[in-house]
């Protein structure tokens, strides 16, 4: 069974040490997430998540609402959305189904918001196996777009198209 639960500074060295993981830095090269500020500060406009599986973690995932996020990493942007980052720790827990479950309980917690009408996220453009999850999970490729010096392709999905898988 995976849960998410929030992370915090008792995590700072799990997280630490996931951003040295290869897979991980691959989907995130420039990322610096400046763990020990952010895991210190809980703003209204976030959650950071750790999944476990049987009381074990194995991934993190980040909800934003991006209209108040304070770096405007997505730009102007109106409200009801939510943005997503989302990854597995450690490569021995890749291809196990854990990422599509998680990924369901992000997208659970961000449509019980009634004003959320959708979730953006913004995989590498150059990561295909990211595309294709995204893609099963029902998002539609939007456009692609630079972030800072990441090319990356923007994938969004509705309110109306998770509502209709069922979810």
């Amino acid at each position: 069974m995976i849960t998410l639960r929030p992370a915090g500074p008792a995590d700072l060295e799990l997280l630490e040490h996931w951003d040295e993981q290869p897979h991980v830095l691959a989907s995130d090269p420039d990322g610096d997430w400046g763990w020990r500020e952010e895991l210190a500060r809980s703003p209204e406009w976030r959650e950071q998540l750790i999944a476990e599986r049987d009381g074990r973690p194995i991934g993190f995932v980040q909800i934003i609402d991006p209209a108040l996020e304070d770096s405007h990493y997505w730009g102007e942007i109106e409200s009801g959305f939510r943005a997503i980052d989302i990854w597995i720790g450690e490569a021995a827990d890749l291809g196990k189904g854990y990422g599509t479950t998680m990924m369901r309980l992000a997208l659970e917690r961000c449509f019980q918001s009634p004003e959320v009408r959708a979730v953006l996220i913004d995989p590498l453009a150059s990561n295909t196996r990211a595309h294709r999850f995204y893609e099963r999970l029902g998002f539609k490729f939007i456009e692609p777009r630079r972030f800072y010096d990441d090319d990356c392709f923007v994938y969004r999905l509705t309110r109306a198209d998770w509502e209709s898988q069922g979810s």
